[in-house]
Formats: structure tokens, sequence, C-alpha cells
């Protein structure tokens, strides 16, 4: 088992991708500490289909900065160290900025970058304190293939994943002495609940025409991806951000 005995913090880690992340840990062998904003079904449904009984599941809003260092701390206290951190947790809220009463754009504009931006920061932070005093560690985080194309309809969203990207690299530069490596994941579409609206609904054929492969990411291909990075071996990679958007946007 590839990562056995190591533990791995999955930031929204119990629906969508950071399931699919989630379960594909769990068949290697890891301890998984997987947080959840509000749906405790989802993560019900996690919990019945992970393999193992190490696992904690940790109810978590991430964009509020003490509950981040509480969960981050939790983590570490019950499992000891903390080997691999996955920033999943996000949002994906319209909010044009011609259609929107100001009030309203500033409450999406910040709730989005609180998530999507702020809470990563956050949880890198945290995070990375232990992983110093261990010398070793991999922080992968998910950004967006939006971070580069432009998000007309959710530019909160593209400025967060360009801002995530950034700081992935700045991390990157600032740990590498550590011994710890950051890296980024940005896919396309992915066939989720939170893409359900866009690749399932009424332009979903131009939509998926975006990539050559005329379909989304499936999460378990996301998942694969993030295994990968996440082995030992391949630190020249760190600062690294990794397309993986199905041919349908180059930089």
């Amino acid at each position: 088992m590839r990562f056995k005995d190591k533990t791995v913090l999955i930031t929204g880690g119990t629906r969508g991708i950071g399931r699919a992340i989630a379960l594909a840990f769990a068949k290697e062998g890891a301890r998984l500490a997987l947080t959840y904003y509000s749906n405790e079904d989802a993560a019900q449904q996690t919990t019945a289909l992970i393999q193992g009984e190490q696992h904690i599941f940790l109810r978590s809003d991430v964009s509020k900065p003490e509950e981040v260092r509480k969960v981050v701390n939790e983590v570490a206290l019950q499992f000891g160290h903390i080997d691999i951190l996955i920033n999943n947790a996000g949002i994906y809220i319209p909010h044009s900025i011609i259609d929107l009463p100001y009030k309203e754009w500033i409450y999406k504009w910040e709730k989005t970058m609180g998530i999507n931006l702020n809470g990563p920061a956050n949880v890198c932070y945290c995070v990375a304190n232990y992983m110093i005093h261990e010398k070793k560690g991999k922080i992968i985080n998910i950004t967006s293939r939006g971070a580069y194309r432009g998000e007309p309809e959710h530019p909160a969203y593209g400025a967060a994943k360009a801002g995530l990207n950034s700081l992935t690299q700045s991390l990157a530069k600032k740990l590498a002495k550590y011994n710890i490596s950051v890296l980024g994941l940005a896919p396309g579409f992915v066939d989720t609940d939170m893409a359900k609206p866009y690749i399932k609904g009424p332009d979903k054929e131009k939509i998926l025409a975006q990539s050559p492969l005329n379909r989304a990411a499936k999460p378990e291909e996301i998942a694969k991806a993030v295994l990968l990075l996440s082995e030992d071996g391949i630190d020249y990679l760190t600062g690294s951000i990794i397309d993986m958007n199905g041919a349908s946007y180059f930089r």
C-alpha cells in the first residue's frame, strides 16, 4: 500500500472530488482526516464507503480562521503528524458584475474568496507549521482552469483560484528547505454535484465539447492524479501547477 501509515488531511473531503480522493487514499492504506462544511448526509455516506477504521470526520468552515486552527490541531493530536494536505474545499457561486446589486456582489465575492482562497491559505499556514517540525510533507491545492481562462459569470472563483496558484508557488519556494513540496492541480469541469447544473444543463453539449474528449473529467481521474502527485520521489515537481482539463484550455 503506497500510503500506509500516512496521515492525509482533505478539506471538503466527503463529496465530489474530495470523496473520490479520500476513497483512493483509503485503498492505499492512508489514515484520513476529512472536513466538511454542513452536509451531514454526504459525510455519513462517505463514512459508509471508506475502508478502514482510523479515519476522522470534522465539521468545519474553512473560511473561519479559528475553526481552521482547531481542526488542524485536532488532526495533529489524533494522529501525531500530518503527512499530506489536500486543499479541496471550494464553492462556485454565480455573481455577474452587471446583474447584481452592490451588497449582493460584495457578499458573494467575500464568501467565495473566504472559502476558495483565504481558507486554503490558513490551512496551509497551520499544517505547514507541523510539517516544518517534521521536516517533510506534501501540500496539494486543487485550483482550476478558471484561474487562466477567466470566469465572467464567476469572477471571484477565477480570482481566488489564480491567487491559490500564486500562493502555491510562493509556498513552494519558502518551504523547500524543509523538504515540503507544494503543488497545484487545475481541473476543468469535473462530473460532480457542483458542476451538474452546467454539464447536465441546457448548454451541456456546448460545455462538454470544450474538451476534444467531449466529456467532463471523472472524480476518480482527479483522485488518481492527486495520489501520483502525493508520492515520494517527485520532489522536483514542487511549485508546479498541473493542468488537467482534457485539452480544453492551453496556456
